[in-house]
């Protein structure tokens, strides 16, 4: 009798098309070098958020199990989940812009 088992990239791929709307745009890559296995996910912009979760819960789950299943394999397994093309994350537009303290003393109406 064999015993088969699935990868560590098998595992993400269904893992995470189980978790986003868009599961034919899940694209997951492995590559293998002297630091160990890195494993890259891409998904739609739309699912960023299915796949990070509420304060990064998910991506630390999913990253907490592919590293045990390397462990279990003895190697060393990281995950990298790309930004999509077109994020606005990290967008300056996005961030609150500087005012001194003087701009904000004097918007008070007192």
């Amino acid at each position: 009798m064999t015993d088969v088992r699935p990868t560590d990239q098998e595992f993400l791929e269904y893992t995470v098309k189980a978790l986003v709307d868009h599961p034919e745009d899940v694209k997951v890559e492995r590559k293998i070098d002297e630091m160990g296995v890195l494993i890259t996910l891409d998904v739609n912009p739309a699912d960023m958020g299915m796949v990070i979760g509420r304060e990064g819960q998910t991506a630390k789950a999913l990253r907490t199990v592919l590293r045990v299943i390397g462990a279990r394999n003895n190697a060393r397994v990281n995950l990298k989940i790309n930004e999509p093309e077109g994020s606005l994350r990290g967008r300056k537009e996005d961030k609150p812009t500087e005012r001194s303290i003087d701009d904000v003393v004097g918007d008070l109406n007192i």
